[in-house]
């Protein structure tokens, strides 16, 4: 059976990569749904998806009833709660993006709407699909560590990725996209309430904007990278993008719809000089979870690293592992034996193959095959936690997670 899926939201994640990774693995792209002309005849034409189905507006796909047989939603952070809710009340099953919304009261909206649908909404928590963490979670589940204590986890933000994603692009003010820690990092909070296997019990943090503020920028310094003398800037987007190869992320981002990468330096935001002042979200983050089995995590999130990956510690009552995703490295000390062993996790694509996991648990539930990859209400706590992380960081508080 061939599954029949609609885009909605033509953007990197939904045009180029959701939909990529769909039609390489037998379902059909039927449907495009983009407000920007160009971008949206761009992956139609891709998809060889005809124009009598393509849409620019969301309620106007949603007023056709029930036309395929899932829905990806990759809108902007802020657009992604109606459309789900429209997409649940005809039944459709959804690949929803993350964020999947900007307020708490709306993660207590999707899960009732769930409840009364026919369809199933699998949040884009890629990072659970990937080699690299399916085989922590085999470790884990193995007992080789024991009861576990406490998990050290970082998201190394690498410099050049903040200033793309974070000061010059869709996520660099909040509202209207999510917090830092919520459009970064939910990934990594899914993670820690998978392998703590428990939901979040209370959250501290710590974290503000400390460097790409007006304040802190070079003598000399103009608008645009294009026509600043300033040697030396990490964040000059002469060298974040120039440099990089012009078919992949993150340039293709500049140059959607047709845009040449001279035009988007010249005129677009990502061409603009990271001390403006246009951003407010943190760039360095610390997070404390405790959860109700007791286990301890600790989250650190930071744009100042060398590394665009993941490291972390898992610590047990009879052994730690110390993982590398970039290297694809694990290392396991048995505390009962004193051996140790490292070993190393083959996987490719992007966020270290989740995306392509994901998607394949995705459309093997779609055909009645397994389970759904993960249950909502389990894939809402992360954003439970980065909520309360975000009061406890502008409040100074111990944040309840009821």
């Amino acid at each position: 059976m061939t599954l029949r899926v609609a885009i909605v939201g033509a953007g990197n994640r939904g045009g180029d990569v959701y939909a990529r990774l769909l039609t390489g693995h037998g379902a059909q792209v039927t449907h495009v749904v983009d407000p920007r002309a160009a971008r949206l005849q761009e992956v139609a034409t891709r998809h060889a998806v005809p124009p009598e189905r393509q849409y620019r507006d969301p309620d106007a796909f949603f007023a056709l009833g029930r036309v395929a047989d899932a829905v990806v939603i990759a809108t902007p952070d802020d657009q992604h709660v109606t459309p789900c809710l429209q997409a649940l009340a005809l039944g459709y099953d959804v690949l929803l993006e993350k964020p999947v919304c900007l307020t708490e009261p709306e993660l207590d909206l999707l899960q009732a709407a769930e409840a009364t649908s026919s369809g199933r909404v699998t949040v884009c928590h890629v990072l659970r699909a990937a080699p690299f963490f399916r085989e922590v979670r085999r470790v884990l589940d193995s007992g080789a560590l024991g009861t576990l204590i406490g998990i050290q986890h970082a998201e190394n933000v690498a410099h050049w990725h903040y200033a793309h994603s974070y000061v010059r692009g869709n996520w660099r003010a909040s509202p209207p996209a999510a917090p830092f820690l919520l459009a970064k990092s939910c990934h990594d909070l899914d993670l820690l309430r998978a392998f703590a296997g428990s939901p979040p019990e209370r959250v501290t943090s710590e974290g503000a904007l400390h460097h790409f503020r007006p304040e802190h920028a070079p003598p000399g310094a103009t608008d645009r990278c294009v026509t600043c003398p300033v040697q030396g800037c990490p964040s000059d987007a002469r060298l974040i993008y120039l440099t990089r190869d012009p078919h992949a992320w993150p340039v293709t981002v500049l140059t959607a719809g047709g845009i040449s990468l001279q035009d988007a330096l010249e005129q677009g935001p990502y061409g603009e000089c990271v001390y403006l002042g246009k951003n407010d979200v943190v760039d360095h983050q610390a997070v404390t979870i405790h959860f109700q089995n007791g286990v301890t995590a600790q989250l650190t999130v930071s744009a100042f690293t060398h590394n665009n990956t993941r490291t972390l510690k898992l610590l047990g009552t009879h052994g730690e592992l110390r993982g590398h995703m970039d290297r694809h490295e694990l290392e396991l000390h048995d505390f009962r034996t004193g051996h140790s062993q490292r070993w190393t996790v083959e996987a490719s694509g992007n966020h270290g193959g989740g995306d392509d996991g994901l998607i394949q648990a995705w459309l093997s539930s779609l055909r009645g095959e397994t389970p759904p990859p993960t249950p909502l209400s389990e894939s809402l706590d992360s954003h439970r936690m980065a909520f309360a992380a975000e009061r406890a960081r502008q409040r100074g508080t111990v944040e309840e997670i009821c």
